[in-house]
């Protein structure tokens, strides 16, 4: 796929995207028929969910067979059609691989289960200390990271839940199989591969109690990761030139440089999540707090500065699959700043180094339903949450505030494509129930209006593409002490950038160094056509003015 700094990649989250045959659960058939619409946006890629066979214990990511169709979304003809069809847009596929665990039902575990000595070694089965557990590693799911096998005093590694036993990468055997699965899919001509929890599969020669933490720090940017990286990239993906990105779980920006530099030949990018931690209270997820904005600027720019003096590269992002809706989370969801706030949140890091991530229905501004009741949720996290809250104390009300911000269900609803009942999604029930906003944010009212959000993306993308600064420019931080503002310069020998974003709802006057009065508008979400020394910006604006040399 050649450059990565002028591309843009949009994930769907399959099972909500479209649902092609009315079973109500998007499939790939129903993303084949979306091409058009994702062409027309103008992006580079789409990134899928996992559509293997699973138990769904995880929502796919608890992989029974890494080389199959799971039949709910459709078959191996169907993904071949999907890459063929977008191929013909010059719209590649990335695929998601989970490589640090497979289900439970996954052929190799079970006949590890069966004795055999070859797949028993592909996964980490120790002896307990009695009826305690090896170690006092915790699961990020709760509870225990070891489960005892009825059938014998061993107890196999799941770090997620307990059907998700990790792969011993220490094994060469099991690298060479996973390599063999990766080859799988780049022969079916995917252009890019997205790998789960990827900093998470090397483990200590020696598992070992954690007594000041929960084992976290022992198997987190572990002990030979980036020689597992440097040969899996060597042996599978670096011979076709795909992108790849890794989800990084805690990870430094100095293990974030040596994944990403193209000189280390491991990864083209990274995610990782601080930025969106910073409306957690106490750090804890489940308990709400005002966004600390002077905690999210530093960290955008501290980020964008060192990965670019290593020559790092950044995946740019405010939603997925995991996450809330950006847009009512880090601004104001009152409906008559919707627009000025959607293109905000887009301008902010799309016009950053590195390469910018559309989420399904971020391009026509989708919000979080803020369902009533705990029964429109189906998401186990959000059940399990519910329940824990209730047992604190707190009352209905304030346990469903919290849920209607928190759950991941918010961003997996489906896509709202048109003002119906069933959101122009399917033609039987949905898997998900609708959001009322349904009624005025919709794709087919995006498309119709020239100045949508829709379009401001759009618009977005194709710059990144014509703008060498935007893709390659140096980034330094401006109006740093501007207190609702996250504004910087790009710059490199053709032009220099400056972007401004504010983030507040009241006009506030900021004064324009005098060079730029010279320059062009590139981007303005309030349709500002003049500059002047002083300027007052609006709720919400966005400005980009691109300054020639």
């Amino acid at each position: 796929m050649g450059n990565i700094a002028d591309k843009t990649i949009y994930q769907i989250y399959l099972r909500s995207f479209y649902d092609s045959n009315g079973d109500g659960v998007g499939d790939l058939p129903g993303i084949t028929a979306k091409l058009d619409y994702l062409e027309n946006l103008g992006v580079d890629l789409i990134w899928i969910n996992p559509f293997y066979p699973s138990p769904q214990n995880d929502n796919g990511y608890d992989i029974s067979d890494y080389t199959g169709v799971d039949p709910r979304f459709g078959t191996m003809e169907d993904f071949d059609t999907l890459v063929r069809e977008a191929k013909k847009r010059s719209i590649g596929v990335m695929i998601d691989l989970v490589l640090n665990h497979t289900s439970t039902e996954h052929e190799w575990f079970q006949k590890a289960l069966q004795g055999h000595p070859k797949y028993r070694d592909f996964y980490y089965f120790k002896k307990g200390k009695g009826d305690l557990p090896p170690t006092n590693w915790a699961s990020k799911f709760g509870g225990s990271a070891w489960e005892k096998l009825a059938s014998s005093d061993d107890f196999y590694l799941h770090l997620f839940d307990v059907t998700q036993a990790d792969l011993n990468w220490s094994n060469p055997e099991v690298r060479e199989a996973l390599y063999q699965v990766v080859d799988f899919w780049t022969q079916k001509g995917i252009a890019g591969l997205r790998l789960d929890v990827l900093n998470l599969i090397s483990k200590p020669d020696k598992l070992e109690d954690d007594f000041i933490g929960d084992g976290r720090r022992f198997y987190t940017d572990g002990p030979h990761i980036h020689e597992y990286l440097k040969e899996l990239h060597a042996k599978t993906f670096g011979k076709k030139g795909l992108i790849t990105v890794g989800e990084m779980s805690s990870t430094s920006i100095a293990n974030s440089i040596r994944y990403s530099n193209p000189a280390e030949k491991e990864l083209s990018m990274v995610f990782h999540f601080h930025h969106l931690k910073v409306d957690y209270k106490d750090g804890e997820k489940w308990q709400l707090d005002q966004v600390r904005f002077a905690e999210l600027k530093e960290l955008f720019h501290t980020w964008q500065v060192d990965m670019a003096s290593g020559n790092g590269w950044d995946a740019l992002f405010w939603n997925n699959h995991d996450q809330p809706r950006a847009l009512g989370r880090f601004t104001s969801d009152k409906p008559e700043f919707h627009y000025q706030a959607a293109t905000l949140l887009a301008a902010t890091i799309h016009l950053m180094r590195g390469t910018p991530y559309i989420y399904m229905g971020e391009e026509i501004g989708m919000i979080n339903p803020r369902f009533k009741d705990i029964q429109s949720y189906s998401d186990i996290e959000t059940i399990n949450h519910y329940q824990l809250l209730q047992k604190e104390g707190l009352s209905e009300r304030e346990t469903m505030e919290v849920i209607q911000a928190r759950s991941r269900d918010n961003s997996r609803i489906p896509m709202q494509w048109e003002n119906d009942a069933k959101a122009g999604f399917t033609t039987g029930t949905p898997l998900y129930p609708v959001s009322d906003s349904v009624s005025w944010i919709n794709v087919q009212d995006a498309l119709r209006e020239p100045d949508s959000i829709f379009y401001f993306y759009k618009k977005l993308i194709e710059i990144r593409k014509t703008h060498s600064v935007i893709q390659f420019g140096n980034y330094t931080p401006y109006l740093v002490d501007e207190e609702r503002i996250i504004s910087y310069l790009r710059e490199n020998e053709e032009a220099t950038l400056l972007a401004i974003h504010y983030y507040g709802e009241t006009p506030h006057e900021i004064p324009l160094p005098e060079a730029f009065l010279q320059g062009k508008i590139l981007l303005s979400n309030v349709k500002r056509s003049q500059l002047a020394k002083q300027i007052t910006l609006q709720s919400y604006e966005t400005l980009a003015i691109l300054l020639p040399k």
